[in-house]
Order: C-alpha cells, then sequence, then structure tokens
C-alpha cells in the first residue's frame, strides 16, 4: 500500500548515534565558527531524490529538478543515460511510484490547494494522461495492488467533497469502477492481498468502529467501536487473508505491534511492544510472506527484527555504510535488488543499489553533494522537567565548534513543530543546520502531545493549546537560559503551522522572553480556523473540538488561546509568512493578524506568496523566505549582517 500524501487528524498542522562536531582542542580556546555556507545550498531543491526500482528490477527512476521543480526521471540499471518522463515547471511533482514495469504513476496539485491530481506516463515517455482531471477534487492512493499490474485503487472526494470514495482504477483503459459508497463516515478503506475490499474505518466524530465483511458480496458488519483515545489501526492482512497486524493501545499506554481477530474484533497477540515508546511502523515481504521487521522512534529510530534474513540484510549493508543511519525505501518484487537511502543529523545521505545475489552495494547519487558535512552541526539529544513535573525530550543544535559545556550566552531560535499531533525527530534538517551556520543555537522540544510518547502522553494536551503546551515550550527556553547556554537578550522563536502558532502565543504569553518571532503559516484566531479546514476534515470536527476545544462550549478559553485577541500583550517585532492558496490554515488566519498588530502600531513584516499553499515548496519562494527571515532574526537578535 502507497501513502504518498495527505495528512491525519494526528498531524493536522504540519509542514507538511550523535557525532558531537567541535573544532576546539579544549574548553579555554575559542570555538571556531563554522565557514559561511550559502543560504540556497541549503533549500535548494535536491539534485537526486526519492529513488524507486521498478518491478522487475530493471530499471530505476527518481526526482530531479528541471527548470526549479522536481521532476520524475528514469534509468536503466547499468547505463548512464536517464530519460526524464515529467515536465511539469509550475509544481514539484508531490509523489510518485511503480505500478507496473511499463508506467510510473504521479500526483500533483495546483499553487498549493492539495487538491492532487492523478497522471500516469509510460517510462518511454510516451501515453502522458491524467486519470483524475476533476476541478476541486482530490485523489488519495489507497493501494497500489503490487499483483495486479494495470489497477490501482484510488479514493476521490468527486462525490461529495468531504469523504472519500474508493474506486478501482485501470490503467489501459482509464474506466473506474466505484467500489463503495461513503456513508459519510468512513475515512479508510483496507483490502487483502488479492485486491478485496473487506475493511473499512468508520468514524462518528470521536468514535472509530472497524467495519468488516467476509467476502465483497457480505454486507459490512461492525466489530469494534472505541472512544478515537483508544486505537486499533489494522495495516495489512496476514497472508492467509484471515486476521490482521496492526497497531493497538487498547489496554496500554503504548502503542504496540499486534494480531488481530479481525472477524470477531478480538486482540489475539501482541507480537512486538516497546515499554517506553509508541512502536508505529510493521513491514512484511510480501514474496517470502514473513513479518521482517518493526519501528519505533526513541531519541532516533530503532529497529525490532522479526526476520534473521532481514536483520542480515540490515547487518550487511551496515558493515559498508554504517557510519550513517541507513533505510531500505524499495525493492523489486523478487526481493533480491534494493533501493538503500542513507542520512544523519549533519548529511542528507546518499543512495545505494544492493544487489543481494551479487552481494554488491552500488553507490548511485548523493542527494545534496553540496553540503559538506563536516561543515554542519551535530543534532543533540536532550531533555528537562516542565513546570508540572514532566520530563520533554526534545533536540537541542549548537553552532558548529561548540558543546553542551562550552557553549555559553549563545543567541537561540526556539523552533516547535508543527502537528501539533506530531513530533520532531534525529536528522537532517535544514533550516535548523541553516541558523545554526548564521550562529545560532536551535532548540526543538516535543511538547506534551507529541507523539511517540505514549496515550498518557497525548492526551496531556487535550484543550491545551496555548496553555500547558505552551508551557512546555516556555520552560524549555527558560531551561537554556538557566544552563547559561541562552544569551536571555537574544532569544527568538520561529516555527511552522502549529509551530507558527506557538511563535504567536509565545509572544503573548511571553512579551518579555523573546526578542522576535517568525510565524509560518500559523493560526492566530481557534473560531475562524476551524470554520476555514478543507470539507475532507469536518469528519473529524467533534475529534478536533475534544482535543482543542469547542467553540461554542469552550469559547471563552478558545478567546484567550486566540492570539489575534491579543496583540496588545505582543511588544516583541513579528515577521509572518503565508501561502495564499493553503487549505489547511487559511490565508484570513495571516491577514486577521497584520491587519490587528498594525492597528497597534507594532513592527510587523508580511510575506504572501500566491503560487504557495501550507508550506512553499517552489525554490525560488523558499529561497525568498529564509533570506527575508535571516535578515529579519539578525535585525532584531544583534547580528551581524551575513556577507
Amino acid at each position: 500500500m502507497k501513502n504518498l500524501v495527505f495528512p491525519i487528524i494526528s498531524a493536522l498542522l504540519l509542514m507538511g548515534g550523535i557525532s558531537v562536531f567541535t573544532s576546539c582542542d579544549n574548553a579555554s580556546k575559542t570555538p571556531m565558527k563554522a565557514k559561511l555556507i550559502p543560504l540556497e545550498d541549503f533549500f535548494k531543491n535536491p539534485e537526486k531524490a526519492g529513488y524507486q526500482i521498478s518491478p522487475d528490477g530493471n530499471y530505476y527512476s527518481y526526482l530531479a529538478p528541471y527548470e526549479s521543480r522536481l521532476n520524475v526521471f528514469v534509468q536503466e540499471r547499468g547505463k548512464e543515460e536517464s530519460k526524464r518522463l515529467t515536465s511539469e515547471t509550475d509544481r514539484d511533482i508531490a509523489g510518485y511510484f511503480w505500478p507496473n514495469n511499463e508506467q510510473i504513476l504521479y500526483l500533483k496539485d495546483t499553487g498549493g490547494d492539495e487538491n492532487y491530481k492523478l497522471y500516469g506516463v509510460n517510462i518511454d515517455g510516451t501515453n502522458e494522461k491524467c486519470f483524475t482531471d476533476f476541478d476541486g477534487v482530490r485523489t488519495q492512493i489507497i493501494d497500489d495492488l503490487p499483483d495486479i499490474e494495470d489497477e490501482v485503487i484510488i479514493g476521490l472526494n468527486k462525490r461529495d467533497a468531504t469523504v472519500f470514495d474508493p474506486y478501482r482504477l485501470n490503467l489501459k483503459t482509464g474506466e473506474m469502477e466505484m467500489l463503495a459508497e461513503n456513508p459519510g463516515t468512513v475515512q479508510s478503506w483496507i483490502f487483502d492481498h488479492d485486491g478485496k475490499l473487506r475493511i473499512a474505518l468508520s468514524m462518528d466524530g470521536v468514535n472509530t468502529s472497524i467495519m468488516y465483511r467476509e467476502t465483497e458480496k457480505d454486507e459490512w458488519k461492525v466489530v469494534l467501536t472505541t472512544n478515537f483515545k483508544d486505537e486499533m489501526s489494522p495495516y495489512f492482512f496476514t497472508f492467509d487473508n484471515k486476521n490482521v497486524i496492526g497497531t493497538s493501545n487498547l489496554g496500554r499506554d503504548k502503542s504496540a505491534i499486534v494480531e488481530f481477530d479481525i472477524a470477531n474484533g478480538k486482540e489475539i497477540k501482541v507480537l512486538y511492544e516497546n515499554p517506553d515508546y509508541d512502536v508505529s511502523g510493521v513491514f512484511y515481504s510480501k514474496k517470502r510472506k514473513v513479518l521482517t521487521s518493526a519501528s519505533y522512534n526513541s531519541w532516533k529510530r530503532e529497529r525490532y527484527f522479526f526476520d534473521d534474513e532481514t536483520k542480515q540484510i540490515f547487518e550487511r549493508l551496515n558493515k559498508d555504510l554504517g557510519n550513517y543511519e541507513l533505510g531500505i525505501s524499495g525493492s523489486n518484487k523478487n526481493e533480491d535488488v534494493f533501493i538503500v537511502r542513507t542520512y544523519s543529523d549533519r548529511s542528507l545521505g546518499a543512495y545505494y543499489i544492493y544487489d543481494k545475489n551479487a552481494d554488491k552495494i552500488e553507490k548511485i547519487a548523493d542527494v545534496s553533494p553540496w553540503i559538506d558535512e563536516n561543515e554542519m552541526a551535530s543534532m543533540t539529544p536532550i531533555s528537562y522537567t516542565s513546570r508540572d513535573g514532566l520530563t520533554i525530550p526534545g533536540y537541542l543544535t549548537l553552532p558548529k565548534g561548540y558543546t553542551m559545556e562550552t557553549a555559553k550566552d549563545l543567541p537561540v531560535v526556539i523552533n516547535p513543530h508543527g502537528g501539533p499531533w506530531y513530533r520532531d525527530s534525529w536528522g537532517f534538517n535544514p533550516e535548523i543546520q541553516f541558523l545554526a551556520n548564521r550562529g545560532y543555537a536551535v532548540l526543538q522540544m516535543n511538547f506534551r502531545g507529541s507523539t511517540g510518547y505514549g496515550k498518557k502522553f497525548w492526551e496531556a494536551s487535550f484543550k491545551k493549546w496555548g496553555r500547558e503546551m505552551q508551557d512546555d515550550i516556555t520552560d524549555g527556553t527558560k531551561w537554556l537560559i538557566e544552563k547559561g547556554i541562552a544569551d536571555p537578550e537574544k532569544i527568538a522563536i520561529y516555527g511552522g503551522s502549529y509551530g507558527g502558532y506557538a511563535t504567536l502565543m509565545g509572544l503573548v504569553k511571553e512579551p518579555e522572553l523573546y526578542a522576535a518571532g517568525v510565524d509560518y503559516v500559523g493560526v492566530s484566531n481557534m473560531f475562524t480556523f476551524m470554520k476555514t479546514i478543507p470539507p475532507y476534515w469536518k469528519p473529524f470536527l467533534d475529534m478536533m473540538y475534544e482535543m482543542a476545544g469547542n467553540p461554542k462550549e469552550d469559547s471563552l478559553m478558545l478567546r484567550e488561546v486566540s492570539p489575534v485577541f491579543h496583540v496588545d500583550k505582543i511588544t516583541a517585532p513579528l515577521f509572518i509568512a503565508q501561502g495564499a492558496n493553503d487549505p489547511r490554515v487559511n490565508k484570513d488566519e495571516s491577514d486577521q493578524m497584520i491587519e490587528a498588530m498594525k492597528a497597534r502600531g507594532i513592527d510587523v513584516e508580511y510575506m504572501v506568496k500566491d503560487n504557495e499553499g501550507h508550506g512553499f515548496r517552489n525554490e525560488e519562494n523558499r529561497f525568498d523566505f529564509y533570506r527575508a527571515m535571516e535578515k529579519f532574526l539578525n535585525k532584531h537578535m544583534g547580528m551581524e549582517p551575513t556577507k
């Protein structure tokens, strides 16, 4: 099954081994500054990325820039020349995959509206077509049906903008057959290994029901209903198509990998659980019909192996590539040729092909060869205690040359993540590296509600926007001051999406703490935000009301935590950036804030990009934004302008 794009409610407002490097011989010496790296090197499109391999293993494909937009290229293994299959110049390809050996399918929206259309093109460049050319309609990829070469299952909200119906799409003829009419509550559909529709997950707002049928001729029956706080998420059927494998936190705090008797709605056994973290991924070999591994995030990604053969493959890869973290991003149908991606906190890494039979690892491309990892900063896991006793994990990135022991009175950027029901993870982040290269320490915190730490930690965020969630961010800032790492006069706060909201609330609640703020597509008014969400999020509104607040029942609280009503408390200068076509955080959220700030005579800068949505995808717009942000921070943090 492919899941190329599309947020879920747990990441509502999302943008979408540590090696401590130091240039000091000892703490008494002044740290050597990193070489100043051009801004464009951090934010330009990768040279080559998104590698995949054809089912027969004879070709691989990748995304690379064409006229500054990421397009799909294909190359035969063992040959030097490649062929560009797409020629998009207005918007990057959002995602793509191989449905068979002859064809590539890809998704693209218009101007950031997230109404993705599905396109197809043969690998010789012929027969390019749009399969879902419907205005105002969003296409989902539900199942790529790897054993049925000329068909895929897609979801469309064409009949009803608020829900998605599943369709079987014939890639030869373009014909679509609706497989079920969504009654208005189904949020996802699951097919068995024979491509038969057998499970539907239905939501009434706050309760989720698993609906099941033995065959496609049978009537649906509800086998389990739970409150949204309790999760049983089927991922795929067992290989006999009887039970399902998925994640569950029923009767436990941390999500575990379980086998589930789907016909009777009962958990059979726990396959793997971790005492400290939610287990969120499980993988299998379609050819050998065995579970291979499970994954979870502690301070970085970790794996548990069910299968010795898979474990041996990773051990073999680590033998040659073990200086980096690595993942297998794809394989051929015979599962003997693999695409391998390496990465670290200081490198976007490279792609390799591993030929298992030949026991050969071949490097095919660096993602961003212009990035010198020796000039990058290390991302160190940290934790601190909130004012009410919660342990808040996070990451601290210091400018090159500094350690936790030598870092004193540094300018700091506090960077809360989006979501908010998401989390920051260890790895290369161009924003963080850019800020570190400019001399800033950067603190990222997984405040309460961040995912991966169990049900209790998640629920601690309910109706806490701008309150205890914001306090966690403030407590992290003060922790840096107490450690002596932060110069208390030079602390800025910057975030995107929910992080943009947290930036605004930080300036409202702590006017003396932050010297400046940068809000990137952030919410300013909880009432208007909930009225302007995309129509296909409306089935989640009742759940959103319980998690963030009900506009009627909690109106006083929501007004209290809506920054637009409290601009009189903001004294720090503010920079706001917004995409005009943003479907998640409507442009009016930023317009309101600008109007209110200007009415108070407060210093505010505003950047709007007419061809963008929730975050800037187009390369030239990213350059403009980060260039303006750097200038803004330098001005208000007392930093010297970049030369």
